[in-house]
């Protein structure tokens, strides 16, 4: 009787674990798209319900849609980039729109998973913060410390997950970091995911010798 009543009340535990953990992902997704949806509505839609006659609700956000879509179509064409890459040095000369506007776009451009971009070119585990923890971070660049001593560096951007762009740069020495076997796209999945979506074993990445 005992063991029918602990399988019985284990089943219904282990069932209302499942629910939740389909719910709240769901819950989540559809409250993170919600909140987007009414900050666009809230740009757009007062212009629009003043030119329409009436509101419509999600207006604004099919408006904003339509508009990234015809830029992202606008850019793909010699006319378009020419245009865009003329209003980009425009920005670029004003002092303090054109750090805040390379910060954001090195930013966005380095966090497109699957893209084409350069900004991180490798993907290292580092012991951090103290010694027998490791954490994993980015090569942005590198340097040579002219000493002494003498020393070669890596430029490592550390993310804090689950907001990637709260990370922080460090300095590793280059005999202190261990280069993985991963792609850059496979470590942003690894550190965004908070650790869930990993490769069963981590490798070192094989450096050719000399």
């Amino acid at each position: 009787m005992n063991d029918f009543r602990e399988t019985f009340f284990g089943q219904i535990r282990t069932t209302f674990l499942r629910g939740i953990g389909v719910i709240i992902p769901l819950g989540l997704t559809y409250w993170f798209f919600q909140a987007l949806l009414n900050a666009v509505d809230g740009i757009f839609s007062p212009v629009l319900t003043r030119w329409i006659g009436h509101q419509i609700p999600g207006l604004g956000f099919l408006t904003m849609f339509v508009l990234i879509m015809l830029v992202g179509l606008l850019t793909r064409n010699l006319v378009g980039r020419v245009l865009f890459a003329g209003f980009e040095n425009l920005l670029l000369t004003i002092p303090v729109v054109r750090s805040v506007y390379g910060a954001i776009k090195d930013l966005v451009t380095a966090f497109n998973v699957g893209g084409k971009s350069k900004t991180f070119r490798l993907v290292l585990m580092i012991e951090f913060p103290r010694k027998g923890v490791y954490c994993i971070g980015f090569v942005t660049n590198e340097s040579h410390f002219a000493g002494p001593p003498q020393a070669d560096f890596y430029h490592v951007y550390i993310p804090n997950p689950p907001n990637p762009t709260s990370g922080f740069l460090a300095l590793i020495p280059k005999n202190e970091a261990i280069p993985l076997a991963l792609s850059v796209e496979e470590g942003l999945k690894l550190v965004l995911s908070g650790g869930i979506i990993t490769p069963p074993v981590l490798n070192r990445l094989q450096t050719p010798t000399a």
